[in-house]
């Protein structure tokens, strides 16, 4: 089993419209925490997620969150 790819060992904080977004789970996109493909051949996806209104988030940029796709803290043990 491969492990995601730590993009930063902090949280990307973002004011996001209500909507269906795809968390980049394997660290490999070059958008950041946002799914652009690059998983293709891995055994990872992308996990969905939805707002149902305009609200600033906190999302997972180390990728080891138990709490996919926001941070959780577990980027400070690492």
């Amino acid at each position: 089993m491969s492990l995601p790819k730590i993009v930063a060992k902090q949280p990307v904080i973002l004011e996001l419209e209500a909507g269906i977004y795809w968390w980049c789970k394997c660290g490999k996109s070059q958008n950041s925490a946002f799914c652009d493909g690059s998983h293709r051949g891995t055994e990872f996806a992308p996990t969905q997620f939805e707002l149902a209104e305009k609200q600033k988030v906190a999302l997972c940029q180390c990728k080891y969150t138990k709490n996919p796709p926001f941070c959780d803290g577990t980027h400070s043990q690492l």
